[in-house]
């Protein structure tokens, strides 16, 4: 309530008061080695707000690989805001490969009347079971912008390596 007073009577040219959090977690398989699978996410976001408006960014990315398997997604959002308009872009996108097994991309991104909303999915599947899974979700409700990736890799006989990340920013006025 002080920080909004002040800027109201122009006391501070400019104040960071957007919130952003971000996270990330990695669950190993139970023997710790996993075999040849891997997964790695990463997560970031940032936001400002001043007396003429806000922004914001936020992103989110992941690989995982297993045997001859490979799959990776991404995720970037971003608003501007002023007093008299607001403007926002998003974007997804990733990909998968199994030279000798099936693969499934899908990235899209949905613009509704309050939510813009993307998503990309992609596996690579390999004869035998060895799977590469990244999925990421990135979003702009009102003044909050979210992404979130999640990655999967299994080999055969060995437990799932799986790990995950997500950013959030909140813009407040």
């Amino acid at each position: 309530m002080l920080i909004r007073s002040l800027l109201a009577a122009g006391a501070i040219a400019v104040a960071v008061v957007g919130a952003a959090s971000s996270w990330s977690r990695s669950a190993e398989a139970a023997s710790g080695t996993g075999g040849g699978a891997s997964t790695s996410t990463t997560a970031s976001g940032a936001g400002s707000v001043t007396p003429n408006g806000a922004s914001g960014t936020v992103g989110s990315a992941g690989s995982a690989t297993a045997g001859d398997t490979s799959a990776s997604s991404i995720g970037l959002g971003a608003k501007s805001t002023t007093p008299s308009q607001s403007s926002s872009s998003l974007g997804v996108g990733g990909s998968a490969s199994a030279p000798e097994g099936r693969t499934f991309s899908r990235s899209r991104v949905y613009d509704g009347k309050n939510v813009d909303f993307g998503r990309s999915a992609n596996t690579a599947v390999e004869p035998g079971g060895t799977v590469s899974r990244s999925v990421t979700r990135t979003f702009e409700y009102n003044d909050t912008l979210h992404s979130r990736t999640r990655t999967l890799a299994r080999e055969p006989g060995s437990p799932p390596e799986r790990s995950a990340s997500g950013s959030t920013v909140r813009l407040g006025q």
